[in-house]
């Protein structure tokens, strides 16, 4: 407690005297996550561009752009293999290569790969995933090669701003689909995530943060799996817990390890919900991005703000094809008739924010489209 009430006096006077000359070691990082990263057939076939004879994902990333690229991490779980063709959807995804470039060039940093799809297209499929996202400079994990590429590269160290973060990621499973040997997924495996929790803290991070690809699909809140393994991630050494796979918004909860001291707590996002796809039924229309800002000074890293950005899969129709864009509600609030949107959609993305507001009372909506918007609006008039 003692600890906690240092930290938080030196972080009141670096705010409070912002021209003293602050340390090296004084810092902070901003994180960004996204959820399930989709590739349906109507997304596959909207994306194609007749007249340049390939495919164009730049729409779905361009209203939720800005906040990605202003994070200094941004993380994504990339939920499709890129196996090549014949592209399709559910139940074995494999969208065009274009689609992991797309988000690189929105601001995406890493692409977590344990989920159940990630092995749709078999080895090839799995190696050519890989081979792509290496191909962009995308950093991933959660999948290798072989084992020896596992243990050259987990768990993913990513360091900025004088800050390491080593980051985890596991799936449930894979769908029944055998792991081929020798490539590698990572399971929820107790055992191993402990020996993978040790071996992340021998390279001293500052911030330890665990993705999980878990739950029950479709269900608005975590079940006592869920629980159970998040408290056990926390025992063992996570800072923060990360959840993808049940396609909705999933509660955002304090953990307190010790129950009688209320200022020392971690973060679990049950569920992120979808980043985009074609699921049009209320709850899985949609999702959050979740932020966090970790600051670090001579008493060590914390978690100073954590906050939800919530977005509305917009699927307009126009020549026979659909295009998606991934909107942020607050753009949508700013001006309702920005995006001159049918009498339908502007219910259903009402709906959904009401719905993600009621489901995550009490945390943090993060307003920086609301920002963003009027600063455009005013530099547009100038």
């Amino acid at each position: 407690m003692l600890q906690k009430v240092i930290f938080l006096l030196a972080f009141l006077l670096t705010i409070l005297h912002p021209c003293h000359p602050q340390h090296s070691d004084t810092t902070s990082l901003t994180l960004v996550f996204a959820g399930d990263i989709m590739g349906h057939d109507e997304q596959i076939n909207g994306a194609w561009d007749e007249s340049a004879k390939s495919y164009n994902y730049e729409p779905t990333f361009r209203y939720i752009r800005p906040f990605i690229e202003q994070a200094d991490i941004a993380i994504g779980n990339l939920e499709v293999t890129l196996a090549g063709s014949p592209y399709g959807g559910y139940p074995q995804f494999s969208s065009p290569d274009e689609l992991a470039g797309a988000a690189f060039k929105a601001g995406f940093d890493v692409m977590i790969q344990a989920n159940n799809h990630a092995l749709d297209r078999g080895k090839k499929g799995f190696e050519r995933t890989l081979s792509v996202l290496d191909s962009l400079n995308l950093l991933h994990t959660g999948t290798f090669l072989n084992d020896l590429d596992r243990a050259k590269n987990y768990p993913l160290i990513l360091e900025k701003n004088n800050i390491r973060i080593a980051l985890l990621n596991y799936t449930y499973g894979t769908n029944g689909i055998t792991i081929p040997p020798p490539c590698v997924i990572n399971r929820i495996d107790t055992v191993q995530i402990i020996a993978d929790l040790k071996k992340a803290r021998l390279v001293n991070p500052d911030f330890v943060i665990v993705t999980m690809h878990w739950g029950e699909e479709y269900q608005r809140f975590e079940n006592r799996q869920q629980q159970q393994l998040a408290s056990f991630l926390f025992r063992h050494g996570a800072d923060a817990v990360i959840g993808s796979h049940p396609h909705v918004i999933q509660p955002i909860r304090k953990y307190f390890p010790d129950p009688h001291d209320s200022s020392t707590y971690n973060i679990i996002v049950y569920s992120l919900g979808n980043f985009v796809s074609n699921q049009r039924a209320q709850y899985k229309d949609g999702g959050i991005l979740f932020s966090m800002k970790l600051y670090k000074s001579l008493y060590g890293t914390m978690l100073t703000e954590y906050s939800y950005l919530p977005y509305w899969v917009y699927r307009v129709n126009l020549t026979g094809k659909s295009t998606f864009y991934v909107l942020p509600v607050g753009l949508y609030n700013q001006n309702e008739t920005y995006f001159n949107m049918a009498e339908h959609d502007r219910y259903k993305i009402s709906r959904f924010y009401e719905d993600t507001r009621e489901h995550l009372t009490g945390i943090p909506e993060n307003q920086f489209f609301t920002v963003w918007k009027l600063a455009e609006e005013v530099n547009s008039e100038k």
